[in-house]
């Protein structure tokens, strides 16, 4: 399981790696192009949840790829366009042609995966897709920013909350501190494990106040923490 597919098209070698792995550290599945050209070929050839583009590709501009994914499709996958390009009327005309949304070079990784995270969800609303997430008794609910265990209303902090939902994306998965860290707290830069061990002690201990005789964070030793299944 995976929050989505994304493809980057992006012909900047760091900044695409950049991007590419802050987004699979948050748990999507990333495809990386680095012409128009290339992207092109990877978007007929895939499904993919979202577009994230450069305007200033070799081979197909940005534009020219919007122009023609727009043509193919009902406009139902979203696109973000990045780019150096910061005046008006390049944003206007990116979004009259289709994009979703423009993120101006340079830009903040936290805001990157807020406004990828914000589209997904927005397709997933409008095509019908239940949003709550139910494991193992609890129930938690991204439209609500609600926890429930067994009908009782959990009370997580922001970053707790963070914390769960990256575990219910993916249940089978084991996240690392690194992961947790990057997703989370949207940093590149891992500073401290004691953070993650700190919000991660909090959670257990709201659950078991509920459930004192069931896990559901398992911890893997030397590695990091998965749902409990």
């Amino acid at each position: 399981m995976t929050l989505g597919k994304i493809l980057i098209a992006e012909d900047d070698n760091d900044i695409n790696h950049l991007i590419s792995d802050v987004l699979t550290r948050a748990g999507y599945t990333v495809t990386q192009a680095f012409s128009g050209t290339e992207a092109k070929l990877y978007w007929n050839s895939e499904a993919f949840d979202l577009l994230l583009c450069d305007l200033m590709l070799p081979g197909m501009t940005g534009e020219e790829l919007v122009a023609e994914i727009m043509e193919a499709q009902d406009g139902t996958t979203p696109i973000i366009i990045i780019s150096a390009k910061n005046t008006v009327m390049d944003k206007v005309d990116l979004l009259k042609l289709g994009a979703s949304d423009y993120i101006t070079k340079p830009f903040d990784i936290e805001e990157l995966l807020a406004r990828v995270e914000v589209q997904l969800r927005k397709k997933r609303v409008e095509a019908g897709v239940k949003e709550d997430l139910v494991l193992n008794g609890l129930r938690l609910s991204k439209e609500r920013y609600s926890v429930q265990l067994d009908g009782t209303d959990i009370h997580l902090t922001a970053r707790e909350f963070g914390i769960l939902q990256l575990l219910f994306s993916n249940p089978e998965k084991v996240f690392t501190k690194e992961n947790i860290f990057a997703s989370v707290w949207g940093a590149t830069e891992f500073i401290d494990e004691n953070t993650v061990n700190v919000h991660m002690s909090n959670i257990r201990g709201k659950l078991g106040k509920v459930a004192p005789d069931r896990e559901f964070i398992e911890t893997v030793w030397g590695i990091g923490f998965k749902m409990k299944s």
